[in-house]
């Protein structure tokens, strides 16, 4: 499980880094247009709070404290800064959850995040889950506005 969780996050983080690395003009890493409400620095800045948040803090005590509504706020950070923050979430990521013990991830998340009880482990899924729909966000976003 440890393994399968830390290859997930650690694969589907550095291809966040590969979509912000592939923009040719950072500018329009921040652009919005149409419908398209969220910027890719927006969707980076609440992927690093929502994982060092549920994992860092939550699971390995790590004292991250959280201002989502600063994820969603925020402007201008650069990329370069941007990619520093995914790399502290990664070695994060994997250190918490090496030191997890294997046999919590059946016990129940402390938070009630979808308003009933969940395991460790089915929020794990979820996590990974989250972070590949924004990622899928980021793709198109890239694609769509840096032409």
């Amino acid at each position: 499980m440890k393994q399968t969780l830390i290859f997930m996050f650690e694969r589907d983080l550095k291809k966040l880094k590969t979509e912000l690395n592939a923009y040719s003009d950072e500018a329009v890493i921040w652009q919005v247009a149409g419908n398209i409400s969220n910027s890719t620095g927006t969707l980076v800045l609440h992927l690093v709070g929502n994982l060092n948040h549920f994992i860092g803090t939550v699971m390995g005590h790590s004292g991250y404290v959280r201002d989502r509504d600063a994820e969603f706020s925020t402007r201008g950070v650069s990329r370069k800064d941007m990619l520093e923050k995914i790399d502290s979430t990664i070695q994060v990521i994997t250190e918490t959850i090496l030191m997890f013990p294997e046999d919590k991830f059946n016990a129940t998340y402390p938070h009630a995040v979808f308003g009933e009880p969940m395991t460790y482990e089915f929020f794990m899924f979820h996590l990974v889950s989250h972070l590949n729909y924004h990622l899928g966000q980021v793709n198109y976003h890239r694609r769509l506005l840096d032409v």
